[in-house]
């Protein structure tokens, strides 16, 4: 299958990739990751669903009842409400923002594209973001798919991840590394 060189170590991967393989097979591929990245924007949205899917308080049925009632009032595809039951049956919520990662991983490494994190001080213009994704779609050789973040920290600069590489240009960092040469000295 095409699971070869992706992400399918640990409990997220796996579930992530036996979910592929079935939406795959179904046919149903675009519609079960249009609904995991509608759950990822509701729980990074919620600071109540993030408690709740990592709590370990909550019993099988309540976990079980929730993301049912999620699943339908959100009109997911019938594999992804399965699938979310079977998560929760399995006590398994926990790792679902991972499981939901990985996916989208599969399903884009799948169409050849490319996932990359770029996290900036200040948020970045529509032409910046697309200057950015050029840049990088000319070093990968691929089509990109670019997430952006802010992160005041910073203080300025960039940092752009792209699978296990990163490239840290952020003002924070080139201070910290200034500090460390000055203690040397």
């Amino acid at each position: 299958m095409a699971r070869e060189t992706a992400p399918t170590t640990g409990v997220a991967g796996r579930y992530a990739a036996a979910l592929f393989d079935l939406a795959k097979e179904a046919g149903a591929l675009e519609a079960v990751e249009g609904d995991l990245k509608t759950l990822k924007s509701v729980i990074d949205a919620s600071a109540d669903l993030k408690s709740f899917i990592k709590s370990p308080v909550y019993d099988r049925d309540d976990q079980m009842k929730a993301v049912a009632a999620i699943a339908d009032k959100a009109g997911f595809h019938g594999l992804t409400a399965n699938f979310l039951k079977l998560v929760a049956s399995n006590r398994r919520l926990f790792a679902l923002p991972g499981m939901i990662g990985a996916f989208i991983a599969l399903a884009a490494q799948s169409r050849g594209e490319v996932t990359a994190e770029a996290i900036s001080a200040a948020p970045l213009s529509d032409d910046q973001v697309k200057a950015l994704r050029l840049e990088i779609e000319r070093d990968v050789g691929k089509a990109v798919n670019l997430e952006t973040s802010v992160d005041p920290e910073l203080l300025g600069g960039l940092i752009v991840k792209i699978g296990s590489r990163m490239i840290d240009s952020s003002l924070r960092t080139k201070l910290n590394r200034l500090r460390t040469r000055m203690k040397e000295a």
